[in-house]
């Protein structure tokens, strides 16, 4: 039997998982080892540990990296932390090999700790571009440490080969969380919204602003022009938590104390994937710097008004806006995006991150991989 060891450290990440732990979960030959940490164990961020629990998934592990204040320091601290505790968590579990996923830092921390383990790590999601975010350097910093590469396009998939990668260790296998739109029974939109006390007659916006790290002194400038643009259209909206980054704490604060003075905002830590594919499908617009607006929200023909640099580089359909961090163009765009003729131009969009089958296509790879003393040696290719 192969020892999987699977490490989430977030809400976001769990969310586009859990078609591939399912499908991990019913293989006979591999037992699942579900490393847990990072703000999955903040209170601060939900404590979204009870939704992996509530799923039907037992931790293997937990990884607690401490996380609370979300300045530099406490950042670059958290890390170390991290890799010390995923390493303990390692020598304890033994896996055979390690699957982990996208660009945060406390994921980065769980790939560093690999290396003297010599354990092969598989990376979902690597090639992508957001160049305002310093995940940018986590994550071609995991493909480096990754010996099996899972890209959401062939044009991730390129960039990865790009980087000295073996062609025969990186395959594009579409992203991963698409293929939840096969297998989650979403709410009703009168649950749902009755859930948050939100009028269904209303337009509704999806709101997730993450603040962009390479500029994280800025995060107070951008959370205020949003929230100014949403006062000024009076609009009903869904507003949901910023990660754990270095601005994010202010934004966090800035949120607050927007909702609690207007009656038409609404704030959640964590909507969990079903109720947040629930309101890509029913919301009027998504507004935001979410990576989810350019990948999942296609697979809706949702508008989406993407703000700043956060993304900047990411593949992004036809159904996104860009705009600057201003007020009033945030208005401009989320009034284009509201606009019948904008909704009527995605009435045949399909979504280039994939058709949802992703999990289907990693498995069948996992189970043709080489041994392990193989698959941990890995050459750079010269172009």
């Amino acid at each position: 039997m192969t020892k999987i060891g699977v490490v989430t450290v977030g809400r976001s990440d769990f969310g586009l998982y859990r078609p591939l732990l399912r499908a991990l979960s019913q293989d006979r030959n591999v037992d699942v080892q579900l490393i847990v940490g990072g703000m999955h164990l903040s209170e601060a961020f939900g404590n979204t540990l009870r939704e992996i629990e509530a799923e039907g998934f037992s931790p293997a592990a937990l990884v607690d990296m401490e996380i609370g204040e979300t300045d530099a320091l406490r950042t670059a601290l958290s890390m170390g932390l991290g890799t010390q505790r995923f390493a303990e968590a390692y020598a304890s579990l033994e896996p055979d090999i390690v699957i982990v996923l996208g660009d945060r830092y406390e994921m980065h921390s769980a790939a560093v700790a690999t290396v003297p383990f010599n354990l092969p790590l598989i990376h979902i999601a690597g090639g992508n571009v957001t160049e305002g975010a310093f995940d940018d350097a986590f994550r071609h910093s995991i493909t480096k440490l990754a010996h099996v590469h899972f890209t959401d396009t062939e044009e991730c998939a390129r960039r990865v080969r790009q980087m000295g990668e073996p062609a025969d260790r990186v395959f594009a296998t579409g992203a991963l969380g698409l293929d939840n739109l096969h297998h989650i029974d979403l709410p009703s939109k009168d649950d749902l919204f009755a859930r948050y006390d939100l009028r269904t007659d209303r337009p509704t916006l999806l709101v997730t602003m993450h603040p962009t790290t390479r500029t994280p002194h800025k995060a107070e400038a951008h959370i205020a022009t949003l929230l100014s643009a949403l006062e000024k259209l009076k609009i009903q909206a869904m507003i949901t938590a910023p990660n754990a980054d270095p601005g994010g704490a202010v934004m966090l604060d800035a949120i607050k104390a927007f909702v609690s003075t207007h009656d038409r905002a609404r704030y959640v830590d964590n909507l969990g994937t079903r109720n947040y594919f629930g309101f890509l499908k029913y919301a009027s617009a998504m507004v935001g710097n979410s990576s989810s607006g350019l990948v999942e929200a296609a697979s809706f023909c949702l508008p989406v008004v993407d703000i700043g640099i956060r993304q900047a580089g990411r593949l992004a359909p036809a159904n996104v806006i860009h705009c600057d961090h201003d007020t009033d163009a945030t208005i401009a765009a989320i009034e284009r995006a509201l606009s019948p003729d904008f909704a009527a131009s995605l009435t045949d969009l399909v979504n280039p991150y994939g058709d949802g089958h992703a999990a289907e296509q990693m498995i069948e790879i996992l189970s043709t991989l080489p041994p392990r003393d193989i698959l941990i040696q890995k050459k750079f290719i010269d172009l």
